[in-house]
Order: structure tokens, then sequence, then C-alpha cells
């Protein structure tokens, strides 16, 4: 796994503050394989109540992030609540995912 562990601590502290203590937090992508290099953090956030404002909280999580990795690092997020729909990439990210 390619993350520093100040990169875990920022990550987990954003995904508590806006999803909750319950919420779970894999990486995936090709920050997973350590003889890869660069790439953006690829993230799945699952949680196991319904989210009211899923775009803001996205928003949310990643602006705190930003706030203390730089803007420079790029983030993408995907969400498992029970009333989201699910796509393929969430099966994948569960999968190849390292819960962090």
């Amino acid at each position: 796994m390619r993350l520093t562990p100040r990169e875990i601590e920022v990550i987990k502290e954003a995904v508590k503050a806006v999803f909750g203590p319950d919420a779970q937090t894999f990486l995936f992508g090709s920050r997973v394989d350590d003889a890869a290099r660069g790439g953006d953090i690829d993230l799945l956030v699952k949680v196991d109540h319904p989210l009211e404002q899923p775009v803001w909280d996205v928003a949310g999580v990643k602006a705190k992030i930003i706030m203390k990795l730089g803007e420079e690092q790029k983030i993408d997020l995907v969400l498992d609540a029970p009333n989201l729909t699910r796509a393929p990439i969430h099966d994948i990210a569960l999968e190849q995912g390292i819960a962090l």
C-alpha cells in the first residue's frame, strides 16, 4: 500500500468526521500496488445508514483531506450506502481494496 501513516490518519479522521465512527474506508486502485508509481487516491467509504446528502458528504471528506494533504493530491471517493445505487466499481473496490 502506497500511503504514508500520516495520509492514512488524515483520511480516517476526515471520514470519521463526516460519516461517523462506524464508517469503513477502503483503499483501492493503483495505490494498493507497491510496485506502481503515482496515481490518485481511490477510496471507497461504506456506511450502514442512508445518506441524505451524499454529494455534500463526499465534498466534505475530500475538502478535509485536501486541506491537510494539499491540493496536488487527487482524491476519488466512492460511497456505499443502503440508499445509493450500486455499480460494478463498488464490488471491485471491496474485492481489491485494503481496509484503512
